[in-house]
Formats: structure tokens, sequence, C-alpha cells
């Protein structure tokens, strides 16, 4: 048609009218990037717990005898019962009616050689010491512990003398990973300070019921000068004869034995480990 109308529109000119601006692409493609971004993070699964540790028997066994040992340190009544089961004869502290078995039958000699018996019963208490703790203890983790840390204290006092702190913290890591083999040696001997403990406290109390059970002639222990003592007689600070001198008995014999078992536990622990190879011939000087 003709006239003085608006003329259509062409397709040219639909589709130049249907193109966005580039400003307008930009804004949305800078909204397409920028959505993910604006999203809150997904909030991650928790962590999951470690399994609780296992139950262990041993580890009861050296709570409860260490608890033990804290009772019987306290209560004295309480030591002297315990004491008493081990073979006593002593009306005024044991029960009425305790026959003489066990180490008094053993080691008692009917309170004759009340050193022969202090020797014996020392000798026992330190040989189950020592295999108490000579099965707590591990021999080469402590000697490299001990090695490690004369080491390692000679660089850290060269880092802290220089007074380079980049030394001093590049050391932390080892000192840190140090400080936790030494716990772990030390948390060993404490597991068997607890046998020793309960051990300690009831043969130092069977020994002094055999002595006070005694009468004063087997009491008497007579010197090599002519003069004689009484094991129920205080050195000093109220300190009986029979408490030092069955403690002088206890030092030879814990050196002995734990030197013993020490070499023995190693000598295993060395037949264990897998021995080098032999040397080839060409490198030993021989022909092939």
């Amino acid at each position: 048609m003709s006239g003085g109308g608006t003329p259509l529109p062409s397709t040219a000119d639909e589709a130049e009218a249907e193109e966005p601006l580039p400003e307008e692409e930009a804004s949305e493609e800078e909204t397409t990037e920028a959505a993910p971004a604006d999203e809150a993070p997904k909030p991650e699964g928790r962590p999951t717990r470690p399994p609780p540790p296992a139950f262990k028997v041993s580890t009861f066994v050296y709570v409860f005898l260490g608890l033990l040992g804290l009772w019987m340190l306290i209560d004295t009544a309480a030591r002297n019962s315990i004491a008493c089961g081990l073979g006593m004869v002593d009306p005024a502290h044991c029960p009425a009616g305790t026959p003489p078995w066990g180490l008094y039958w053993l080691i008692g000699f009917n309170s004759n050689y009340l050193l022969l018996s202090m020797a014996l019963a020392g000798a026992l208490e330190m040989l189950v010491t020592s295999l108490a703790y000579n099965y707590t203890t591990d021999w080469v983790k402590a000697a490299k512990v001990q090695k490690w840390s004369s080491a390692f204290r000679k660089v850290q006092m060269e880092a802290i003398r220089s007074g380079k702190k980049d030394r001093i913290a590049a050391l932390k890591p080892h000192q840190e990973r140090l400080t936790r083999l030494s716990g772990e040696v030390s948390i060993a001997q404490f597991k068997g300070m607890a046998i020793t403990y309960f051990l300690l406290i009831l043969i130092y109390t069977w020994v002094g019921l055999l002595i006070e059970g005694a009468n004063s002639v087997q009491q008497t222990v007579a010197l090599g000068t002519g003069s004689t003592i009484s094991l129920m007689g205080s050195v000093a600070f109220n300190i009986p004869w029979w408490f030092l001198i069955f403690s002088l008995y206890t030092v030879p014999f814990s050196l002995v034995f734990r030197r013993l078992l020490k070499h023995v536990w190693l000598r295993r622990y060395e037949a264990r480990q897998p021995s080098p190879p032999p040397p080839a011939k060409e490198a030993a000087g021989g022909t092939a």
C-alpha cells in the first residue's frame, strides 16, 4: 500500500533490533559468572571421629596396682592385712589364725635368721621389679632418645648463640618430635613403677611384720666388734635398723638384675633383626 504511513520494518531491521548491545552482553556475562561466586559454600560434612582406644588389660592392671599401692600407703590396717596374706604369724597385726605359709614358710626360717630372710626378700623384690621394668621398657628406643637428646641440645645451643631466629624456628619440629618420644619412654617407665610401687610397699611391710613378730633374742644381731644391735632400734629420725639394712640389701640386687635382664633383652632384639648380606667376593678382594 502506498501512503504517508510508517513503513514496516524489514527482516534485517528486526535482526539488528534483536541483537543486544555489547554493554548488555558484558553485564549478562558478569551476572552469570558472579552468580556461582555469590552462592554460599555448601557446608562440608563433619569430620569422622577416630575410634575410641581399645580396652587393654595391662592398662587396667597398672592403674589397679597403682591405686592399691596408694591405698596401702595411707591405710595402715589394710597394708598389714595384705602383707599378712603373704604368710605371717604376728598376733599383734595379723588376723588370728593366720597360717605360717607362703613367704614365711619359704624364707621365714621361723624368725631365727632374720638377716638371711631380709636378703632373700630383697632379692625377690628386686627380681620382680626388674622383670616389670624390663617388660615395660623399650631399651633400644630409650637409648635412641637419649642419644638424640644429647645431640639436639648441642645443635640448639649453637642456634641460640647465633641469634638467628630462622635457625631456632627450624629446630622447632624436631624438638616437638623429640618431646613426644621422650614422653613415650617416660610413660613406659611409669607403667613399671605402678608395679614396683605396690610391691615395694608390700615387701617392706612384710619384712617389718616379720621382725616385729620375732622375740628380742631373734631381733638382736651381733656385730663383728663384739657389740650387738636390735633390728627394731632406731638409727636416726626414728628410722629402725632393719629398714636401713634391708634398703642396703636391695641396691646391689637391683643393679645386677636390671643389667642382666637388659643384656638378655638386647641379645634377643639383635637376634630378631635380619642379618646383613655377606659381602661380595670382589669387595673382599677375592675372585669371582
